[in-house]
């Protein structure tokens, strides 16, 4: 006589809804890539020359792949920031400023005497210095907002207003980090960093790969803020200010703590992206060292849905996007501003078909 078998134990599928939350953000970001191409195609370019070296220069060899990871990376971290505050109901939009932060204080740790560091913490300092520096200056968004009820989203633009000029202002003085002027350079940047503080590479028996440990760091970060948000009762308690902070008071939370707590963690993970940015791929610090990765983070933070998995997915997304726009720019003329556009494309596209998809389930 044969066993029956309960429907329980039969294979697991995935619900009409769950499927196409998942296939309408795909189709829509293959469609903005596809306006994309029609942008490419109108600027009298050639198509195919376009997306041979958009694809050489993302995955054209195991170097440039692990140059596309490498800048996920920066965008990673920022964005696991951004939602670790969105969970409390908070809108980091100073990801910029917090790396430039976090990058300029690593750099400045790095040149003067951790090189002389022993075990490893030459590389280490420097990185944990960029984290702190990146949490006091989202800690400090958070505190007005605890203790003024300051809009974090205003304070939090308005700091990386003041941040920006200041590491210019580093690599302008030379009585900071600028370098000594000479005949053969005088550009407004410090001087390299030192070996022994650069991020070790993953895999150093292949020259041929840029990886560096930054991506171990960034996997650790993943499941650490995944357990937090999703395991803990720190994230219950996130979510409880998030959802209704009055509550939450009554039921004896310090909500105002817990709003410093989220925008200083915000702001370390984007001081440590700044960290990593100079240390694995950089190395020396210049004025526009950030190059938008802290908005560009900002946006992988807003696609996840808050999401660590969902960052993750993101972060490979725009690294690989940015290497690609570089070589297309630089081998087939074309403006990386088409990928600018491809990436608001894809952000529009994403935001209005997951819009559309939460109101078609709310009316069932």
């Amino acid at each position: 006589m044969q066993p029956v078998q309960s429907p329980a134990s039969g294979p697991r599928r995935l619900a009409p809804g769950t499927l196409l939350k998942i296939a309408v953000p795909v189709v829509a970001t293959a469609a903005a890539l596809l306006i994309g191409l029609l942008i490419i195609a109108t600027t009298g370019s050639s198509v195919r020359d376009a997306m041979e070296a958009f694809w050489d220069g993302m995955a054209g060899s195991g170097f440039n792949v692990g140059a596309s990871i490498n800048r996920a990376i920066s965008l990673g971290f920022v964005g696991l920031g951004f939602i670790f505050a969105n969970r409390a109901n908070l809108t980091n939009v100073g990801g910029e400023g917090q790396l430039a932060i976090g990058g300029m204080i690593a750099t400045a740790v790095a040149l003067h005497g951790a090189a002389s560091l022993p075990f490893g913490l030459a590389f280490v300092l420097p990185l944990v210095a960029g984290a702190v520096a990146g949490a006091l200056w989202g800690g400090v968004a958070g505190w007005l907002k605890a203790w003024r009820g300051t809009n974090e989203v205003i304070t939090t633009l308005l700091l990386t207003f003041i941040a920006l000029p200041v590491v210019y202002w580093s690599v302008e003085s030379v009585r900071l980090l600028r370098k000594p002027m000479t005949e053969v350079s005088s550009l407004p940047e410090s001087a390299e960093i030192a070996a022994q503080t650069q991020l070790p590479m993953l895999f150093p028996d292949d020259p041929t790969s840029p990886m560096h440990i930054g991506l171990l760091l960034f996997v650790a970060a993943v499941a650490v803020i995944w357990v937090l948000l999703g395991r803990s009762a720190l994230g219950l308690k996130l979510r409880a200010v998030g959802l209704n902070d009055s509550a939450s008071r009554r039921a004896g939370i310090q909500t105002g703590r817990l709003v410093i707590v989220a925008m200083a963690v915000a702001g370390g993970l984007g001081g440590l992206a700044g960290a990593v940015l100079i240390q694995g791929q950089n190395h020396y610090l210049t004025n526009d060292f950030s190059s938008g990765y802290g908005f560009d983070g900002l946006v992988v933070g807003l696609l996840s849905r808050g999401s660590p998995l969902g960052v993750v997915v993101g972060a490979l997304l725009f690294g690989f996007l940015r290497s690609g726009s570089i070589a297309m720019e630089i081998s087939a003329q074309v403006p990386a501003a088409v990928v600018l556009i491809c990436q608001g494309l894809i952000v529009i596209a994403v935001a209005g078909s997951t819009w559309l998809v939460d109101k078609k389930a709310g009316r069932k």
